[in-house]
């Protein structure tokens, strides 16, 4: 019995693979992709049995069918505004937030220094999204794929088409903290600066005992996104998008999630 196969008798992981395929509604014939999809480099005995062949699959899939569906759902829309509204679906935030929307935190098999209370990286939600498409691919073949794919990304392109498509940092951050601290956040008032019909508000957002870095806007609503931006970039181990100063940029727009992406 190759490891595997071994590995597929295991309870725990039968648990994690039934229960991901019923997630997302799809039984493998082969279950060793699905195996190799959920596995990160931490929990592998080697990298080549690991997540990252399938992503790199994974990927070039996503943003295929994503093209093919924009060319034919949008035949007046030029090629700039194309690479546009498909740069924003297939972004790897877009891919972990509808991981996380899926709950494959659950079914994913980590090494022991990536479990118990740490968060799961956003990184990871991104990469188990795509190692899983390669995976149905390879199984069921582009049907299998796509249709899981259309399934959960039309409302992404119809959003981001109509120009609909805004990034709700707060709601993001919520979802974060209430399954990995089982409690929301919290929204300091830190300091308000400015005369009556302009000030300007600096808030930090707070989960559990941390506090994370603020931010300032020119309400207290665009504050607190801002606030919950910069504690979701700190959660991801990148640089925050909003620093702790007053400047032209507290009447900026929020990043997108592309720029949000972006790697230090």
């Amino acid at each position: 019995m190759n490891r595997s196969a071994s590995l597929i008798q295991n309870p725990d992981i039968l648990e994690k693979l039934t229960g991901c395929e019923k997630e997302v509604e799809y039984t493998f014939s082969d279950r060793a992709l699905l195996l190799a999809a959920l596995t990160h480099a931490s929990g592998a005995d080697h990298r080549l049995l690991s997540n990252e062949r399938l992503e790199f699959l994974g990927d070039s899939i996503l943003g295929f069918v994503v093209c093919e569906e924009l060319y034919h759902q949008f035949p007046q829309m030029l090629e700039g505004e194309l690479t546009k509204i498909k740069s924003s679906v297939v972004s790897r935030r877009t891919c972990a937030k509808i991981s996380r929307k899926l709950g494959l935190d659950r079914f994913m098999i980590l090494g022991k220094g990536m479990t118990g209370d740490v968060p799961v990286p956003s990184s990871l939600y991104a990469d188990v999204f795509e190692s899983l498409l390669a995976a149905l691919y390879l199984d069921g073949g582009m049907t299998a794929a796509s249709s899981f794919i259309r399934q959960h990304l039309l409302l992404e392109i119809e959003e981001t088409a109509s120009g609909n498509s805004i990034v709700n940092y707060k709601s993001q951050l919520q979802q974060i903290a209430q399954r990995h601290q089982g409690q929301p956040p919290v929204y300091l008032m830190l300091e308000e600066t400015g005369p009556d019909h302009s000030k300007t508000f600096k808030v930090a957002a707070q989960i559990g005992q941390t506090n994370y870095s603020p931010a300032w806007g020119k309400n207290k609503k665009d504050a607190e996104q801002r606030a919950a931006a910069n504690a979701l970039a700190e959660l991801e181990g990148h640089p925050v998008p909003f620093p702790d100063a007053i400047t032209e940029e507290s009447d900026a727009i929020l990043p997108t999630p592309e720029e949000l992406d972006e790697p230090s």
